[in-house]
């Protein structure tokens, strides 16, 4: 199924006959992966202006016959991570959030940190913080504590806490409250402020949220962005009256290759609310739900009329607030966290030119087999949403194939 539409002046979307530049291309692109067995289906959406073209292919099953539509709730993963900051700017432009005061008003479970003397120290090898964890530590993950690459003792524990999940759909097990208890109990891997770090502080950012706004993470997220940007099938589970539009999940097998099966749709893990509603990687969401939510940043906080956030919010969010030093540790890993050079609020900053996209395009990507990026210099959205985990080559190779056509559908 392909669509391309436009919207009107009064905000609703209405078909058109075309306005990019060879869409078709997309589809004959993207059907040979599907027609390959690298992922079982795919939404794609490519938008530039008011044209915005979409494409569906493949099914929602391995080996089944109900096909993709545009309406497929995908789990969103790390395309999480932007819209939990971009709620915690809500707060922060109310004043109710200040972005460099200590986090322990609201989370006291994170005063008085100590930090490890180095990454691989036992837990009890640690020195004083030397400052507080600040909001702003959170939105750029440098508060000091994430997802480590390396069998070491923080990492051990962290897995035996349940404070990180194991790779497996079972994560979490607590609620937001028992989960910063149990990371409170554990050391910091560096100083606040030291290292860019994967992952966690988006989920602690989350608790910061509910906390901060006095009510659960999800309810602040559905009255604040949800709502007011027409996100109707977004939220962190699959109602069963919608749970026919979920795919299942896979990832590879590590040895052979092929797809197995990460998490099944009915009586799977978004089938029913979380016991935490996770700001790192917990939504689920539908290709023209997210897109909203790219479409309102990259026109500078507005939708459809109405102002969300603030055009200096959106900047600011959109920046590199990454130093050299913080870096380091992001760009070791460099085909996953950075080949874009920064990092903004929640997102990814691409600071140079190293492919098609241009600097100051943002966005990230989801680890369940997800991409979404807005670059403003072309007034470009692109969004690939898939089933298949990026754990392999396969779907890396499918996001870039992507990637690549949907800056050739560019035409002046």
């Amino acid at each position: 199924m392909s669509q391309t539409v436009s919207w009107d002046r009064a905000g609703n979307w209405t078909m058109t006959g075309g306005g990019l530049s060879a869409p078709d291309r997309i589809r004959d692109v993207l059907s040979r992966h599907v027609e390959v067995g690298t992922v079982p289906g795919l939404v794609a959406l490519v938008g530039r202006g008011d044209e915005v073209h979409v494409e569906a292919l493949g099914t929602l099953h391995e080996g089944g016959t109900t096909p993709m539509g545009r309406d497929t709730i995908f789990r969103m993963a790390s395309l999480t991570k932007p819209v939990t900051a971009a709620a915690a700017m809500i707060l922060v432009e109310e004043c109710r959030l200040r972005l460099d005061d200590p986090v322990e008003t609201w989370l006291p479970e994170l005063a008085g940190r100590r930090v490890l003397s180095r990454i691989d120290a036992p837990l009890d090898d640690t020195v004083p913080a030397a400052r507080s964890i600040t909001v702003r530590d959170l939105l750029t993950l440098t508060f000091g504590f994430g997802v480590v690459f390396a069998l070491c003792p923080i990492l051990e524990a962290a897995l035996e806490l349940g404070v990180v999940g194991d790779g497996t759909a079972n994560w979490p097990t607590v609620g937001q409250d028992e989960w910063l208890r149990r990371l409170g109990t554990l050391p910091l891997m560096y100083q606040p402020g030291d290292r860019w770090q994967y992952h966690v502080g988006s989920d602690v950012l989350g608790v910061l949220v509910s906390r901060a706004a006095g009510q659960p993470f999800g309810a602040f997220l559905a009255e604040r962005l949800f709502g007011p940007l027409g996100m109707v099938d977004t939220g962190f589970h699959v109602p069963a009256e919608k749970i026919h539009r979920l795919p299942s999940s896979y990832a590879h097998d590590p040895t052979t290759g092929e797809l197995t099966v990460w998490d099944e749709a009915r009586d799977g893990k978004y089938s029913r609310p979380p016991a935490f509603e996770a700001g790192g990687d917990g939504l689920v969401s539908t290709v023209d739900d997210y897109h909203a939510f790219l479409r309102m940043l990259a026109a500078g906080g507005v939708h459809r009329g109405r102002r969300v956030l603030s055009r200096a919010t959106v900047a600011l969010m959109t920046t590199d607030h990454l130093t050299p030093a913080q870096k380091v540790e992001k760009d070791q890993f460099g085909d996953h966290f950075g080949h874009h050079g920064g990092y903004g609020f929640g997102m990814a900053v691409r600071t140079h030119r190293r492919d098609l996209a241009s600097p100051g395009q943002f966005g990230w990507d989801g680890g369940l087999g997800t991409t979404a990026y807005a670059d403003p210099a072309e007034d470009l959205v692109g969004i690939l949403l898939t089933q298949t985990a990026l754990d392999s080559p396969d779907t890396p190779r499918l996001h870039q194939d992507f990637w690549t056509t949907a800056y050739q559908t560019l035409d002046g």
